[in-house]
């Protein structure tokens, strides 16, 4: 058997140079994208030595790309994109036509066709979808207004984009008069331009009126099917064949992208109750996948564009940083939203990808572009990637600025008689606050992650009138939490500013009720750091988790499995004689939970410091080992509304 094949290459030295790179980006203070991008500059057929294969490379980037999308659907209802699809159809529509102006205007300067023109403009118009929802991800924004839009706007380029690929090798016909390469399909097919477009759009509807009608009861049954064989190994399966199986059908069966066919399986499987879990069971192979999208993007750069046409690269860069950033901001403003969300969106569209790729291979081989055109729209996709963080960072600036001069405006007030203005009929979505606003909250318990066992240890500190927050990542848990009565900081605890924001230094206790015991450890170590004097408790699933979490500051750590035992001999021996023990007749062991004799002092656990790691657990109160026994993931073939529910 061979040593050596091009699909296993691709796949490692890629993960490899990736990994490198993007390490000693992250130790640069820089974005990890930088280090994928450079190393698929490196992996690329334009630098010296090895030289990835690129068709292998685009196959694998497009499997990130699916599950992402798909990751999106999970996170967006169909009722949320109905929501913003008032800015989102005609927003995207004029800024595609406004970039594809410029890009004819471009192309016209410098002496290309207009075919030529067209296909460059239309590649300079759409982002990159990848790119986008990471942008989002990194900043919380995907569960805001804001990220509701970009996304609703991100599907409508996509929609755009499978007709003119579609339309393409027609309007080739009309524009070079027959004479390009491919041209004739419009005759040869019978149909005529306004055939195929009509049959394009009909297979679009069709694909979304199959997924509505038929997937929206086959896709959850399925999986809730699957879930209750209790084999958590052919639930991830199930996860994954469907979100790559309704994508390649999507493409294959009905012409529209591999993306928006993901997006439309997650998003009907967003309304079922094992969506969370679906999420997490995607996550690993879809950031892999996602970091060879990068790859495969660096791989097409050829260094040398710089050198050979560098007024024509800045033009291009032009068009996409600043053209569609503000031809986005103008449009968005002219509906009426806030500033904030017309930076943001200026600043999400501030990039190209795939879909550009695709348009640039396809001008190609139509005889339509010229391999210069090609060129520099690699060149502007990889760099306006590499830029893309700095517009996030100069959109912020300008906000920044913008909310001192109103500090600093002088207030004056309105005549009495004055009257209130008329709302507006149509008024856009509520602006949301992305910026983290520090607790007022001291000596306070702060509760990391909002499961099963966060939402049991809240209740118990709210009986107990005890002061504490919730800091939360999902949307939805934190709307929950919020609804609860908790005071929620949306976000990430790994991050500083998430944690700095929930005031740790004044805290007295921190729980981290999340699973992620690699994940816990940093907040655990973080927090010790800013107040060596919190008491921490978190909770492990193993003998190393918990050892890890101890030897990273936490005071102690509570492995679920060994309580849940300990809960369950102490019911043996709480069982009076005589009474029924058959979990089919009412009786104390009916709940299969220990009597929760204390309350919620139990995690207050002030003598945590007298007990090393959780190497006494026998002496926790019962309350603490109910809140274990709750947050423990149970085998997947229980209830689909508990037993798969994630921690």
């Amino acid at each position: 058997m061979p040593h050596y094949t091009p699909l296993i290459a691709t796949i490692v030295i890629g993960l490899v140079l990736a990994f490198i790179l993007g390490l000693i980006a992250h130790r640069l203070r820089i974005s990890p994208l930088v280090g994928y991008l450079l190393a698929g500059v490196l992996a690329g057929p334009f630098t010296p030595g090895f030289v990835a294969d690129q068709n292998l490379a685009n196959e694998l980037a497009e499997i990130g790309v699916i599950l992402l999308m798909f990751g999106v659907g999970l996170h967006f209802s169909l009722k949320d994109l109905m929501s913003v699809k008032a800015i989102a159809v005609p927003g995207a529509i004029v800024q595609i036509a406004v970039a594809t102006l410029l890009g004819v205007g471009l192309g016209w300067a410098v002496g290309w066709s207009i075919a030529g023109s067209v296909v460059f403009g239309l590649a300079l118009s759409v982002a990159s979808t990848v790119v986008l929802l990471r942008s989002l991800q990194e900043r919380r924004l995907i569960d805001t207004d804001r990220g509701r839009i970009a996304v609703g706007w991100l599907i409508v380029e996509d929609l755009a984009m499978v007709l003119a690929l579609v339309l393409l090798p027609a309007l080739a016909e009309i524009l070079t008069g027959g004479q390009a390469s491919g041209a004739g399909l419009a005759a040869r097919s019978g149909y005529g331009l306004i055939g195929i477009l009509a049959i394009t759009i009909g297979k679009v509807v069709a694909f979304v009126a199959l997924m509505l009608i038929v997937g929206r009861r086959v896709i959850p049954w399925l999986l809730h099917y699957v879930a209750h064989t209790g084999s958590r190994e052919l639930f991830r399966l199930a996860v994954l064949a469907i979100a790559l199986g309704v994508a390649f059908g999507a493409a294959t069966l009905f012409g529209v992208s591999f993306a928006l066919g993901a997006f439309f399986a997650g998003m009907i499987l967003s309304e079922s109750p094992l969506s969370q879990r679906a999420t997490e069971e995607t996550l690993p192979l879809r950031d892999a996948f996602a970091v060879l999208f990068f790859v495969s993007v660096g791989m097409l750069f050829d260094p040398s564009i710089v050198l050979r046409e560098p007024l024509l690269l800045v033009a291009t860069l032009a068009i996409i940083l600043v053209g569609k950033s503000i031809a986005a901001f103008l449009i968005v403003r002219a509906f009426g939203y806030a500033k904030s969300t017309a930076l943001t969106i200026s600043a999400s569209l501030a990039q190209i990808g795939e879909f550009s790729f695709i348009l640039a291979a396809l001008g190609v081989d139509l005889g339509l572009l010229n391999q210069t055109g090609r060129d520099l729209i690699l060149a502007g996709a990889i760099l306006s990637i590499l830029l893309n963080p700095l517009a996030f960072a100069f959109a912020k600036l300008i906000l920044q600025r913008s909310d001192e001069k109103k500090k600093d405006a002088p207030t004056v007030a309105p005549p009495a008689e004055a009257p209130a203005p008329a709302p507006a009929a149509e008024a856009p979505v509520h602006e949301d606050a992305p910026a983290l606003v520090p607790t007022a909250l001291t000596d306070h318990t702060i509760v990391v992650g909002f499961g099963r066992v966060g939402r049991i240890v809240t209740e118990k500190l709210k009986e107990e009138g005890r002061a504490y927050l919730v800091i939360e990542n999902g949307g939805e848990r934190a709307k929950e939490a919020r609804e609860a009565g908790a005071e929620v900081i949306v976000g990430n605890a790994v991050e500083a500013e998430v944690l700095a924001a929930a005031n740790p230094t004044s805290a007295r206790h921190l729980l981290v009720a999340i699973p992620d015991a690699f994940e816990a450890g940093q907040i655990v170590s973080k927090a010790r750091a800013i107040n060596p004097l919190i008491e921490i408790i978190a909770r492990g699933r193993t003998e190393a988790e918990v050892a890890h979490l101890v030897s990273y500051g936490a005071n102690l750590a509570i492995m679920g499995e060994r309580e849940i035992a300990l809960g369950m001999v102490a019911c043996i021996n709480q069982v009076p004689e005589g009474a029924p023990t058959s979990a089919s007749e009412p009786g104390p062991t009916t709940e299969a939970q220990p009597p929760a004799s204390d309350d919620i002092a139990a995690t207050d656990v002030t003598s945590a410091a007298e007990a090393p790691g959780a190497e006494t657990p026998s002496e926790m109160p019962e309350a603490a080992r109910e809140t274990i026994e709750a947050g423990e993931p149970e085998p997947l073939g229980g209830s689909p509304e508990k037993g798969t529910e994630p921690a």
